[in-house]
């Protein structure tokens, strides 16, 4: 496996900055966690949660968003324990990725941040540090876990509301901060209502049956 291009340093760049040199950075057919991690650098945090968090805010191959989910805790668990940079087991770092996959998905969000993030600038940025960050990190691990359940179309709530806290983290803007709680009341209220929609309709999927088979 080829190694990445040296990155240059990422602080005061732009998240379609980053997303530009990442698209750059991965020429060859897989990529390793770790060599991913080590081209994010300093922004480590920010632009994993974002990365992680895109595929969950567009249509995906069904069960993406427990993987994600999961992987999103790493990075929420570290910022609750009030960890300054990200650790990833070596295990972790091994795992290889679809280089492909990932450009397509950097490319698809390109475009859409450069169009926003005129918006997001560096503002209340003590809301985006640490020790703010332990209760971001909070709310991420809650927004990972509503990801990981088995709940159709609830995906994308909880996906814009990490993409949110991650491009609030890249560019230390702490009102787009502010804008995630809502966002994440928001995340809940629908997997509530999702979870309730899918009850009814296998309860009634069950009656149906019932009525059917049983006379």
């Amino acid at each position: 496996m080829l190694t990445p291009a040296p990155h240059p340093p990422v602080e005061g760049r732009s998240a379609s900055a980053l997303l530009d040199d990442l698209v750059e950075a991965f020429p060859q057919e897989k990529t390793s966690v770790g060599a991913l991690l080590d081209q994010l650098d300093s922004r480590a945090y920010g632009v994993l949660l974002l990365v992680l968090a895109l595929p969950m805010c567009i249509p995906n191959v069904p069960g993406i968003s427990t993987v994600f989910g999961v992987l999103m805790m790493l990075p929420a668990v570290q910022m609750v324990m009030g960890s300054r940079r990200l650790w990833v087991p070596q295990r972790v770092r091994r795992w290889e990725i679809e280089s492909a996959q990932l450009r397509r998905t950097l490319r698809a969000a390109i475009p859409t941040l450069r169009r926003v993030e005129y918006l997001i600038k560096p503002r209340w940025s003590r809301l985006t540090r640490f020790p703010l960050t332990i209760l971001v990190g909070l709310q991420t691990l809650l927004m990972a876990f509503i990801l990981i359940l088995p709940i159709p179309f609830a995906n994308w709530p909880p996906g814009m509301t990490v993409a949110m806290t991650a491009l609030a983290l890249l560019q230390r803007d702490g009102v787009l901060m502010l804008l995630t709680i809502p966002a994440a009341i928001a995340s809940i209220a629908s997997v509530y209502l999702g979870a309730r929609v899918g009850l009814a309709v296998i309860n009634q999927t069950i009656e149906w049956a019932q009525r059917l088979f049983g006379g």
